[in-house]
């Protein structure tokens, strides 16, 4: 009787116990072809492992290739994520069909980093992005024979087409690129694009323009002279310091607008979490205070929250055009102004206002870091004022009043029992 190996791979658990590393754990399923897997991580906590193929013959062929994601937390889709049956099955199915030519290539790579993350739920604007500057001669370069001086060339390019931080996001994306490549071989090395594709400096000043009160109720105004739609959308904006594409992403049943047990009545909106980052967003929606007079005019709605005059649907495409050409006939205090100094005047809005920077930073959907980073020197330039009411007059209670004949002595009191 022949006894068949147990697999450790398909036991869920098991994979769940090892420690994250880059080489994956691989074992044969068949002659010259085995399965691996390798534990991965997103953001600060575990996330789904990958599945490797790897492809050795006698004569001299040795190739992986990243096949798709492990069914470790979630359920297996027989596409991106897979469980071990359906792991084996695509593994021996992708060595059949051998190694493609240009499967490899940085183009290739950045077609399975967008398809990763339509799985995720990510935002892939950033890819759009870096396709539009990825020259032609690095999209058709393998991506194991990537060069730092090559790639270090491209990123100083960019320096001349765009900001600091742009150039950061967009070499940001194909860095992350090129890392799944190299999750799912081990013979890459990161070291081209740990070292070519370093951040550029100069990208952590914060430029956010921020907008007096008046400027802002100015905004909200003209927005309603628009239309009644754009004016709501833009209200919006400016009270709860949402992103454009959280707002966009509102529907008719994220306003919360009833009575709570205590008979007292909150209005709130269940804001849509953002797409930046990765993996699978624990809480989907956050609560967001709004004014009664606000939740009055969106109650009732369904669907997509806030619309075009014309009643079809808002799209992130033409918003920020449209806004920066409704602006330009306002009289600001500000000379360039886009939807985002919204935002960002939110945010110093509720600093300003002693509202903890925890709780400034939850409402937002940001981080304490992202918000000291980019907001410290607005706030210390209200520093005076915020700190002025602290302040207390000691002098009063020390130094007696000029007409006074109080005399202070300053002399040191000598212990008792001692002479002078």
């Amino acid at each position: 009787m022949v006894q068949t190996r147990k697999s450790n791979l398909k036991s869920r658990s098991w994979r769940l116990e090892q420690p994250i590393r880059k080489k994956p754990y691989f074992e044969t399923i068949v002659y010259g072809v085995l399965l691996g897997y390798r534990p991965t991580k997103g953001r600060g906590e575990r996330d789904n492992g990958t599945w490797v193929v790897r492809v050795t013959k006698n004569d001299g062929t040795d190739w992986t290739k990243a096949i798709g994601k492990a069914d470790d937390f979630d359920k297996s889709d027989g596409n991106i994520i897979l469980s071990y049956d359906q792991a084996q099955d695509k593994a021996k199915e992708t060595a059949k069909t051998g190694k493609p030519i240009g499967d490899d290539t940085v183009a290739a790579a950045i077609d399975r980093y967008e398809t990763d993350l339509k799985g995720r739920g990510g935002d892939v604007r950033s890819v759009s992005r870096l396709r539009l500057h990825l020259s032609d001669k690095l999209a058709r370069k393998d991506v194991g024979s990537l060069t730092k001086e090559e790639l270090e060339a491209w990123r100083d390019s960019l320096k001349g087409k765009m900001k600091p931080a742009s150039v950061n996001r967009t070499i940001t994306a194909l860095r992350a690129t090129l890392n799944m490549v190299a999750d799912g071989n081990e013979r890459i090395t990161r070291r081209p694009w740990a070292v070519g594709l370093r951040a550029i400096g100069g990208a952590g000043k914060a430029r956010n323009v921020i907008l007096d009160e008046q400027d802002v109720r100015t905004v909200i105004g003209a927005a309603y002279q628009d239309s009644n739609e754009f004016g709501l959308l833009v209200e919006l904006a400016a009270v709860t310091g949402a992103r454009p594409s959280q707002l966009l992403r509102l529907q008719g049943e994220d306003v919360q607008a009833g009575f709570t047990s205590a008979g007292r009545r909150q209005p709130r909106l269940m804001m849509p979490v953002s797409r930046k980052g990765r993996g699978e967003k624990k809480i989907a929606r956050r609560p967001v205070p709004i004014p009664e007079s606000l939740a009055n005019r969106l109650t009732g709605r369904t669907g997509q929250l806030l619309h075009r005059p014309d009643g079809h649907r808002l799209g992130m495409t033409n918003l920020p055009r449209y806004f920066e050409a409704f602006i330009k006939g306002l009289r600001l205090s500000q000379p360039k102004v886009t939807i985002y100094a919204l935002r960002h005047t939110s945010i110093v809005r509720q600093l300003l206002a002693g509202v903890p920077i925890r709780i400034v930073a939850a409402l937002h959907d940001t981080s304490v870091q992202m918000i000291e980073q980019n907001y410290s020197e607005h706030i210390a330039d209200h520093a005076d004022e915020l700190a002025r009411p602290t302040l207390d007059t000691f002098a009063e209670v020390i130094v007696p009043p000029a007409d006074s004949n109080v005399v202070v002595s300053f002399r040191k009191r000598r212990p008792k029992g001692t002479t002078s």
